[in-house]
């Protein structure tokens, strides 16, 4: 029996994905031809809105969401993602490709055995330069400390920006701790987890290797850092 993606929504927030986005909605829906995309974008200005206009224009189950006036950020734009779609579930994943797509099956088979938060841990990251993976190991360690301090969830990659999520637990704990969200930052799976317990939820984890981007170019940088440490402290 074939699987059923109809309660699921991909949100893919982008900002400037031109090089990747048309070819990432074409392989979601090839293989989840039932699936839902939501792409939430934070005024990009290359041509990516145009793109993803006359995809959704002949695919009813792809819909742009342009983030016009909006706070601008990517964990901004993945809440209004998730809080604009209608399904069960909601898959967040990144545009630029790192993230594979054949992933989300096993996100669904987890959600089918009852877990509500999912997250695609990085088995392995390939071409990663060594400053990049010092720098990421050293904010990991101080964000498990903020994590543990607080008594809140934690996971092996409390950082992903690949997860899977029940809807109504996300929008419930983003309703009651809204201040805590921030939203100019990237590390939305974080802000979730300082806002919840462990035994509030049901985790499950599924490993993937991450690849550098092949187009486009990284979004990360000192504003995104500065909000990381915001992060920590909200």
């Amino acid at each position: 029996m074939k699987e059923s993606f109809e309660e699921i929504t991909v949100v893919l927030p982008t900002l400037n994905e031109k090089g990747t986005i048309e070819k990432l909605i074409n392989a979601i829906l090839k293989n989840y031809p039932k699936i839902k995309i939501i792409v939430a974008d934070d005024n990009s200005t290359d041509g990516t809105i145009d793109i993803v206009k006359k995809i959704s224009s002949k695919k009813k189950n792809v819909k742009l969401l342009e983030r016009k006036g909006r706070n601008k950020g990517l964990t901004a734009s993945v809440i209004d993602g998730i809080l604009a779609s209608k399904t069960k579930y909601v898959i967040v994943m990144d545009a630029d490709m790192q993230h594979p797509f054949e992933v989300i099956k096993e996100i669904k088979r987890k959600f089918d055995e009852g877990y509500n938060l999912v997250v695609a841990t990085r088995a392995s990251v390939k071409n990663w330069a060594l400053y990049r993976r010092v720098i990421s190991r050293l904010l990991i360690y101080v964000g498990y400390l903020v994590l543990y301090l607080k008594g809140s969830a934690r996971c092996n990659d409390i950082f992903s920006g690949y997860f899977g999520i029940k809807k109504e637990l996300f929008e419930n704990v983003y309703r009651a701790n809204e201040r805590r969200f921030v939203g100019e930052g990237y590390k939305i799976l974080f802000d979730f987890l300082k806002c919840i317990k462990s035994e509030d939820l049901k985790i499950a984890e599924v490993p993937y290797i991450f690849h550098v981007r092949s187009a486009g170019s990284s979004k990360a940088g000192l504003k995104q850092g500065i909000a990381l440490f915001k992060s920590f402290f909200s």
